[in-house]
């Protein structure tokens, strides 16, 4: 994938059930990101607003998987991007939103929608629209092959900006460990 010609090297993201910190981690990479659209066209992506992902060279994923819809996502994802990449801990382990994954999800529902009558006047939400909630959250490698993974919660502006610049210049990333020490 080393940009080694005038043609732009074609960019997906999406965010999935998360909270969107990693994005604001891309979007950290501050006046970085003048030279990143130098070298990237970014395809699906909240910066872009577009819907749909097409064939792109990298795509990344944030968030776990929770519903129908983050499938269609992140199938739709893995058929368009010859190297997919987990980004933050929702996306490699499930992250807050699996702390649901501790307990039956009908119980949840009746908790949250039943039992506490002024959210949904008592009843569970059953529209079409609504994607269909899976039996738990599930990290983006337990549903598509993930060709690489940037951890943290979010992971640095720093740490996504190595991973990218060596991606784009046809290098496996090499993470040092300041990269990916967390505490």
């Amino acid at each position: 994938m080393s940009v080694t010609s005038c043609a732009k090297v074609r960019v997906a993201t999406t965010s999935l059930a998360g909270c969107f910190g990693c994005h604001m981690s891309l979007l950290d990479i501050d006046e970085r990101l003048l030279q990143l659209i130098e070298l990237v066209e970014f395809d699906r992506s909240p910066l872009t607003d577009i819907k749909h992902c097409g064939p792109c060279a990298l795509g990344l994923v944030e968030g776990g998987l929770c519903n129908a819809e983050n499938v269609h996502v992140a199938r739709e994802f893995r058929a368009n991007c010859t190297k997919l990449v987990a980004v933050g801990a929702c996306a490699i382990n499930g992250g807050l939103p699996a702390q649901r994954n501790w307990f039956a999800l009908q119980d949840l529902l009746n908790d949250v929608y039943v039992t506490r009558r002024g959210l949904a006047g008592g009843c569970i939400p059953d529209d079409p629209e609504l994607p269909l909630l899976l039996d738990k959250v599930y990290p983006l490698d337990e549903v598509v092959h993930v060709d690489y993974f940037i951890p943290g919660c979010p992971p640095s502006a720093d740490t996504i900006w190595r991973v990218l610049t060596d991606l784009l210049a046809g290098r496996e990333p090499n993470l040092d460990y300041p990269l990916i020490h967390f505490d």
